[in-house]
């Protein structure tokens, strides 16, 4: 019987891996106020031209750099690590927070089976599609009237109205004949169109990244030690990090993510802390913060962490590594 179910289990993983392999993600970005801007992620351009909604589909990876430049260079542009659920739409609006700086700000998510249609006026991008692929989605409603009618004998009348900037065609001929006319009308309207445009090749066009020293150095108030990296995520974005990991189900896949996360940021010992608690087993917090430690602002506080172990040993285990990192 235990033979039986362990192979069955076996079997269930080897047929559920290649689907779960296959999760793909979709990433809408939006401005509240209708700022246009370009979407780039991974330094490669998304949308050819400016635009105030858009959604990437068919993302494979778990996490992406993202640069939002604006077309209105005043403005500037926003850099954001974002990471996403596989297998979930999720949703960002592009916004300025309450010290008036532009942020890219977590919306919601939901499952792509349950995602809305594209809505009027999205640009929509199959991400890494090769060559570039255009779809439209067009909603035409025509009217069509025809009667006839007895005007008076004599009249004659052509009237035409054409306005392609509403999207109106309306034209009327009354021919009197003495024993009758016929009168027709035809009115065509276009309600949308939504032109879906994928284009590759990096952004190059007017983008340089900051040159070193342009950023002003990071000081943490009531902090004189030693210094890991230059300069600790934002606590907006480490907010959206660290909610990113928690969604995750298990510790395994938590810190993976947690991985590419900090490999690609610097942290503060209380970020570090913060995400090490997101984690059930003690082993797997105690690995986390071996590897957070090349990558924490302030090293001089890391000390602080072991407040999040249970087990002398692993405060013990953690200490002999500094050690052995710093020599």
């Amino acid at each position: 019987m235990r033979r039986t179910l362990l192979l069955s289990a076996v079997v269930f993983l080897l047929v559920s891996l290649p689907a779960l392999a296959q999760l793909k993600s979709n990433l809408v970005f939006f401005t509240e106020q209708g700022e246009q801007f370009t979407l780039i992620m991974n330094g490669v351009k998304q949308n050819d031209t400016p635009e105030t909604n858009v959604k990437v589909t068919d993302l494979p990876a778990p996490s992406y750099k993202v640069k939002i430049i604006f077309d209105d260079q005043t403005l500037g542009s926003i850099d954001k690590n974002i990471y996403v659920n596989q297998g979930n739409e999720i949703t960002y609006a592009i916004k300025r927070n309450n010290k008036n700086e532009w942020v890219v700000r977590y919306m919601n998510e939901t499952p792509l089976a349950q995602a809305l249609p594209p809505a009027q006026g999205q640009r929509i991008i199959v991400y890494g599609a090769q060559p570039a692929q255009v779809q439209t989605v067009t909603q035409t409603t025509t009217v069509t009237e025809s009667y006839n009618d007895t005007p008076p004998a004599g009249i004659s009348v052509n009237m035409n109205v054409n306005d392609q900037s509403a999207g109106l065609n309306l034209n009327v001929n009354m021919n009197g004949i003495a024993n009758g006319s016929q009168v027709s009308s035809s009115t065509t309207s276009t309600s949308y169109s939504t032109t879906t445009t994928t284009t590759t090749g990096r952004y190059d066009d007017g983008y340089d990244e900051p040159a070193d020293g342009e950023r002003p150095a990071y000081f943490l108030p009531g902090y004189t030690g030693q210094v890991g990296c230059p300069y600790p995520v934002h606590p907006d974005e480490f907010r959206d990090i660290k909610q990113s990991i928690a969604t995750k189900t298990y510790d395994d896949t938590r810190l993976t993510i947690a991985r590419q996360v900090i490999s690609s940021n610097c942290l503060l010992s209380s970020q570090v802390k913060e995400i090490m608690l997101l984690f059930t087993y003690e082993d797997t917090r105690l690995e986390l913060a071996k590897y957070a430690y090349g990558y924490t602002y302030d090293i001089g506080n890391f000390y602080k962490l072991n407040d999040a172990f249970t087990y002398e040993s692993s405060i013990e285990e953690l200490n002999e590594y500094i050690q052995g990192f710093n020599h």
